[in-house]
């Protein structure tokens, strides 16, 4: 009986429950008839609740670093791991289609940062390297100023230091012996004729003294050898021949017992204590370089020292070949130190004005030797070296000016970005509610360090942003406005002049994905020998027939990637590879973008914003992110930026002609 009381209960409860329900319910809708509004506090409760409803149906979260995660509801980025926060959309129809409007909060979130465009004079690094060479001018040639027999040589070898004034050659002359004897003739008649009565007897004897000592002279002897002749009054068969100046026996043209006609060279002997170094210097680097400036040099045999010398000449012609121009510098070899024939690596810094000459205080109104750089005086006068008359400095390409126009409009370099041809920056909107940025492309001049020089499309006073411009991108992407990146990559077909070029391109390309794939595997020493291999593929690049103006960029950028390169070492680790792997990808991207591939894939760029604090870029094989800047530690962190298809086989082959007609509208 009781078990079934109990299930009886348990049943109506519910029936109960519903019945009561629908009493309100019913209750409810009659009143509700009868009121055809609601209360306030009602109405209120009510438009907040669908507002909420129509907030979370709507809301978008997103990652601060990640833009293109998005999701319906709040969680962890996928790919780093990080707080997933609402996506605002602040886009209204006042805002640009290359122009973005954020909220406080989402600027801090994305780490915006901007600087002001001004003009100062920044400093220029330019880097060259060379080989040290002799000074010309303090080499000489020790030669037979008279036919003879050599008997001895006191210096048999290259490679002798020798003092001004040391023993070098005995020679035995038949001429030279008769000179002697007619010295020795010549000053005992000047003896005998002291007490002459005729003057002019006297004077003759004289006249013919002087001659014969002149005579001698001529051949080679110096005055005290002569003077020693005419006190012992008997001609030597030999005659010794002295260094003229100090310095290293560089080259012994003779041997003992050899004859020697007039002219003969005997020894050339180098003054090392100021040598040259001859350095190349790369067209894009010449308007840094000008007569006098400073150098710093440094050496393997002395690694942490720096040298300094003056640019003492800058080669007027180009070598085309090359496409560089020879730079050359004077430095003092105090010690002895450098020898000819080192290697050297050599650093300019110069600060550039608005006209494009070299910002130097020290050198207002002064006056240079265009010989001799190491004389500068404080007014017009000659050389006290070689006599030739000075110049101003302003003549040689130098300026004082301290008028604020004269200095260059310049921007840091983290607020460019280059794509191309293109150069784009964010520009921070003035007096708007909210922060507003807007894209804009400018046309840049040279890089100066950590900063551009800015030739159009920026006003000084405006600010533009330095860090956190992809984020900006990034945003105006997913809201399908204009943007930097969504412009894509040139569509184009190859210039048959550089058909040979783009296609011996990929032993390159393979070289510095195999960099890419080691660094993001963590694997240490692939990426070692692949360093090590770059010089090698970069030396087999065929350059045949290219473009003048192609030649020269492909030269810096190969150049950069050799010095890269050069840096990585067996005892190099990763902390140290990766950051020599983001300047390479810099200049790889560039290539890239200038030259293309021959191959039939896609290279995919991608963008780490943590890298570095600033972020960092690289080219890849496949979609899946492979960051070679961290590894195992996030290996997926980053984001496709965009694709560089390859130049296809066809169109490599493609003709002038072929081209021309494909292009036709």
């Amino acid at each position: 009986m009781k078990p079934i009381v109990q299930k009886i209960r348990t049943l109506a409860k519910p029936t109960f429950i519903l019945t009561t329900l629908g009493i309100v319910f019913y209750f409810g809708t009659l009143w509700g008839s009868g009121n055809s509004k609601p209360s306030p506090e009602m109405q209120s409760a009510n438009d907040e609740h669908a507002g909420h409803k129509e907030e979370a149906g709507k809301t978008i979260w997103t990652c601060t670093m990640h833009l293109q995660i998005q999701r319906s509801e709040p969680g962890l980025c996928p790919l780093c791991n990080m707080d997933l926060i609402p996506l605002e959309s602040n886009s209204s129809d006042e805002e640009g289609t290359w122009q973005l409007t954020m909220s406080d909060q989402d600027r801090n979130l994305a780490k915006i940062v901007t600087a002001p465009v001004e003009r100062k004079f920044v400093d220029a690094e330019i880097r060259m390297v060379g080989k040290i060479d002799y000074d010309e001018t303090k080499v000489k040639t020790i030669s037979a100023w008279v036919p003879g027999r050599i008997d001895r040589l006191f210096v048999d070898y290259t490679g002798i230091s020798v003092t001004k004034g040391d023993h070098m050659v005995n020679l035995f002359s038949p001429d030279l012996l008769g000179a002697q004897e007619e010295l020795i003739e010549a000053a005992a008649r000047v003896k005998k004729s002291a007490n002459e009565s005729s003057e002019f007897l006297r004077n003759s004897d004289r006249r013919a003294l002087e001659s014969a000592r002149e005579k001698l002279r001529l051949w080679g002897l110096n005055d005290q050898q002569i003077k020693d002749i005419e006190q012992r009054k008997s001609a030597e068969d030999n005659v010794l021949i002295e260094s003229p100046q100090s310095g290293v026996v560089i080259e012994k043209g003779v041997t003992e017992g050899q004859y020697v006609q007039t002219g003969t060279p005997i020894y050339k002997v180098a003054d090392l204590s100021r040598l040259w170094v001859r350095l190349d210097a790369y067209e894009s680097d010449l308007p840094w370089l000008h007569f006098g400036q400073k150098v710093q040099l440094q050496t393997d045999a002395y690694p942490g020292e720096i040298f300094e010398g003056q640019i003492a000449f800058i080669d007027p012609i180009l070598d085309e070949a090359t496409r560089t121009v020879n730079i050359r510098v004077n430095v003092e070899n105090t010690g002895n130190r450098l020898k000819p024939g080192m290697f050297a690596r050599a650093l300019v810094h110069a600060q550039v004005a608005n006209d494009g000459r070299v910002m130097d205080p020290q050198l207002a109104g002064k006056w240079i030797s265009p010989m001799h750089p190491e004389i500068v005086e404080d007014e017009a006068g000659d050389c006290p070296i070689c006599g030739m008359e000075l110049v101003q400095a302003s003549e040689l390409g130098y300026t004082s000016a301290t008028d604020d126009q004269a200095k260059p409009l310049v921007i840091p370099a983290t607020a460019v970005l280059q794509t191309g041809k293109r150069a784009v920056v964010y520009v921070e909107v003035p007096n708007a509610t909210k922060p507003t940025f807007e894209g804009r492309e400018i046309i840049l001049g040279s890089r100066a360090g950590d900063f551009f020089l800015v030739k159009s499309g920026l006003s000084e006073g405006e600010h533009v942003v330095v860090n956190g411009a992809f984020n900006i991108d990034s945003s105006l992407q997913i809201k399908a406005q204009s943007s930097m990146l969504s412009m894509g990559v040139d569509n184009r077909s190859a210039d048959p002049a550089l058909v040979p070029f783009i296609t011996s391109l990929g032993p390159v390309y393979d070289t510095y994905f195999g960099i890419q794939e080691a660094l993001a595997s963590d694997d240490v020493e692939n990426a070692q020998r692949a360093f090590k291999n770059f010089s090698t593929q970069l030396a087999s690049v065929n350059m045949v027939r290219m473009p003048a103006n192609d030649h020269s960029v492909w030269m810096l950028q190969s150049k950069s990637l050799v010095d890269n390169s050069a840096s990585v070492s067996q005892n190099s680790t990763l902390d140290e590879i990766r950051p020599v792997f983001d300047q390479v990808s810099q200049t790889i991207l560039e290539i890239e973008k200038k030259f293309g591939h021959s191959e039939d894939t896609h290279f995919v760029e991608a963008f780490c914003p943590m890298a570095f604090e600033k972020g960092a870029s690289w080219l890849q094989l496949g979609e899946e992110l492979r960051n070679p800047y961290y590894g195992a530690e996030m290996l997926n962190c980053g984001e496709t930026k965009t694709h560089h298809k390859g130049i296809e086989s066809k169109s490599l082959l493609k003709t002038p002609a072929s081209n021309n007609a494909g292009h036709q509208h």
